[in-house]
């Protein structure tokens, strides 16, 4: 048997050859910290998304990883309304293209 193993890049997301792989990856990361925060919290669905601002269909779909119809910027202001800070920064790079990168403290 002649087993491959591929390397990731560290973004799923782009290994398997989505054109919006860096989008998606953010997403995750943060559908991600707000379910974190909604467990931390006790919070039912119905609950966090009453507080959201949007339906628990909806949350419950961004939560297991269907981001289509929600923005960053709408899980930005889900993070803000559980009570997170958040900054952007724009930095500059160098010589390489620019990139977004998310980064929880």
């Amino acid at each position: 048997m002649n087993h491959e193993i591929n390397v990731s890049s560290g973004n799923v997301y782009a290994d398997i050859g989505l054109e919006n792989a860096e989008e998606m990856q953010i997403k995750a990361q943060l559908a991600t910290a707000i379910s974190n925060i909604i467990k931390s919290r006790q919070l039912t669905q119905a609950q966090a998304a009453n507080l959201l601002g949007m339906t628990q269909p909806k949350l419950s779909n961004m939560l297991r990883g269907q981001f289509r119809g929600i923005s960053e910027v709408k899980m930005i202001d889900c993070l803000t309304r559980l009570g997170r800070d958040i900054q952007i920064v724009v930095g500059k790079q160098g010589v390489t293209p620019g990139s977004l990168k998310v980064t929880f403290a």
